[in-house]
């Protein structure tokens, strides 16, 4: 395909410029690269936006400059790496290029194919006409998968091996259906250096799936681009650009979905007299050889790949029918398997919304039944005009107000983990705050709750609310485990600064009762989702939801407990951690968490 110019930047006319996601919690996503304008990357950028926790708010700039684009690290915490190496200075960027931030991966300007894009055109042939001159076709079974070649002997067999295990690695390794397709697809353009190719597929439903399988007219007409790439002489392949059309004879597709059967097809020799007809639709295309292979496994066709060239001279081979039918079946295994790995996920989700939805039901029939118990109480003291009976009941309406307010938040926490918002927050505050709003409960149980927070403590970088509701779950607990009128719950925290210059220091937190403990065997499964040692009174998410919070700070929560001698839960924050600070906001950052916070302020239900 030649003639096809440059375009803006330096980069080829067809090229569209995007930044493309490979690794990192925003894996998939594309960002196209406008012309003239510099993106801004990082977590506040509104060009780039990444929600990775590693990456800093202003982390790198992409700029076109003179033809080309640039990237240059705007001095972030973790740093910006381009092809492996770190960079210090404005650094170019070619196609092809992957860009690192953080725990995010990018490749700059590959434009992902997604199913479905491209443009395919399924060409008839001319009544009277074939559609090409078939060489040589060759079944599509679980024999191409251990032997590419049909002959043992052959030369190409050692070849075809190495291929197969560059293919089987690249199977086993990208579970993503999209990217798998596409890395299949560059697998067989760097082995048979075709000229157009594209991987099609159908509809049909599994076999034994219960769903109607296509056969004839329907299996041709239900086919869709899924990946469709073409030969570039600058950079070797390409996908698909917006004017690109791939047209390819309708008999050979449905001959490998319908039949299983991989085909060779050539137009032959125009000075070979009955080589072809000049209706064929082969050579209506100047189509001089073409291959087309099912994506298979076992009775399940998953659609066809197809290759062709128009080069004078050149030609396919039986043996690389044979090693495309090999890939296809290896295509095929792969993406059984991914719907296979899909049906399970699907299955445990169902499983796990079952257990959650049946643990969750007591906790909430019992907050209900103390919900009404209160009203009733109330109800009858505003019917005698006695207002003491009135306040008891409204102790236990606010009593169970604040239980499935936990609860609430504790699911929200749980189920949808949200991005960590960073400031400088002082402990000591912080730890304050919760034990004011337990002030309540303290005195109606007769217990103390004492904080002893180091003064000379230097604020912390870390999500307060999130920290705040963690905090809460371990205080809750403790308050609640001690016995009424002997209690004593102790919240201590110390600073430990960094041991040797660059390492990180780190916060340690303990909340100390002195009530029954923790048996051994229970210990175990402490932070368990829905495990509770508090019987119907528990929901078992307080400790799960604390520790993840606590590993989205890169810290760590550990418990000491024996029985009839209390218990003692840990919390170690680094006060440096590399992957969460961003050093743009120390300039100006909140130096508080002030005793106005309450757990509502920063979630909404």
């Amino acid at each position: 395909m030649k003639g096809k110019g440059r375009g803006l930047c330096g980069y080829p006319a067809f090229a569209v410029l995007v930044l493309t996601i490979i690794q990192g919690p925003d894996k998939g996503r594309i960002f196209e690269l406008p012309d003239h304008e510099p993106q801004l990357l990082g977590r506040s950028s509104e060009a780039l936006p990444l929600t990775d926790n590693t990456v800093s708010r202003r982390h790198a700039e992409l700029t076109p400059d003179a033809g080309m684009w640039f990237v240059r690290d705007l001095g972030s915490q973790n740093g910006t790496w381009v092809n492996g190496v770190r960079i210090g200075e404005r650094t170019s960027l070619k196609p092809g290029d992957q860009i690192r931030a953080g725990a995010t991966l990018m490749i700059f300007g590959r434009s992902a194919g997604a199913p479905g894009g491209g443009k395919v055109r399924i060409a008839r042939s001319e009544p009277g006409q074939s559609d090409a001159t078939v060489e040589r076709t060759l079944p599509s079974n679980e024999d191409s998968v251990i032997l590419a070649s049909p002959e043992p002997r052959s030369t190409a067999a050692a070849d075809h091996l190495r291929i197969i295990y560059r293919l089987t690695t690249l199977t086993t390794q990208i579970p993503d259906r999209a990217q798998l397709l596409e890395g299949v697809m560059d697998l067989v353009f760097s082995e048979f250096k075709p000229e157009r190719g594209c991987i099609m597929l159908t509809d049909s439903p599994p076999a034994g799936g219960g769903g109607r399988a296509l056969s004839g007219e329907d299996a041709v007409a239900k086919p869709r681009p899924a990946v469709v790439r073409y030969h570039d002489d600058v950079h070797g392949s390409r996908a698909g650009a917006a004017g690109d059309e791939l047209v390819i004879p309708r008999s050979i597709l449905h001959h490998a979905i319908v039949k299983g059967e991989g085909l060779l097809c050539s137009s032959g020799d125009p000075g070979a007299a009955g080589k072809f007809s000049p209706g064929d639709s082969v050579v209506r295309l100047n189509i001089r050889s073409a291959v087309c292979s099912p994506v298979r496994f076992r009775d399940r066709t998953f659609g066809a790949i197809y290759i062709d060239t128009s080069v004078p001279g050149s030609a396919y081979s039986a043996d690389q029918l044979a090693l495309l039918n090999a890939i296809g079946q290896h295509t095929g295994l792969a993406l059984a398997n991914a719907e296979l790995y899909s049906q399970k996920l699907q299955a445990e989700r169902l499983a796990a919304m079952g257990e959650t939805v049946a643990s969750l039901s007591h906790s909430i029939k019992n907050i209900l039944q103390g919900l009404r118990g209160g009203g009733d109480v109330v109800e009858m003291g505003l019917k005698k005009e006695d207002l003491k009976v009135a306040r008891g009941g409204w102790s236990i309406l606010k009593r169970n107000l604040d239980r499935i307010i936990g609860l609430t938040m504790n699911m929200l926490a749980y189920s949808r983990p949200r991005t960590l918002d960073m400031e400088l927050t002082r402990v000591g505050v912080l730890l304050e705050d919760c034990a004011s709003l337990l002030t309540d409960r303290c005195t109606a149980k007769g217990i103390a709750l004492i904080v002893d927070a180091d003064p000379e403590m230097p604020p912390v970088a870390m999500d307060a609310g999130l920290m705040h509701q963690a905090l809460m779950n371990l205080m809750v607990n403790a308050v609640e485990a001690v016995e009424s009128q002997s209690g004593t719950v102790t919240v201590r925290a110390v600073f430990r600064p960094a041991p040797t210059p660059g390492a990180a220091g780190e916060v340690q937190i303990d909340v100390i009762d002195n009530g029954p403990g923790i048996a051994p065997e229970m210990q175990q499964r402490i932070f368990e989702p829905f495990f509770t040692t508090k019987g119907l009174r528990g929901t078992g998410l307080g400790l799960a939801v604390t520790r993840r919070i606590i590993e989205q700070h890169a810290g760590r929560v550990s418990l000491k407990s024996a029985l009839g001698r209390g218990a003692t839960f840990t919390i170690v924050i680094p006060t440096e951690p590399g992957q969460l600070i961003d050093p743009s906001q120390t300039s100006a950052s909140r130096d508080h968490a002030g005793p106005a916070m309450r757990p509502l302020d920063r979630f909404s239900i």
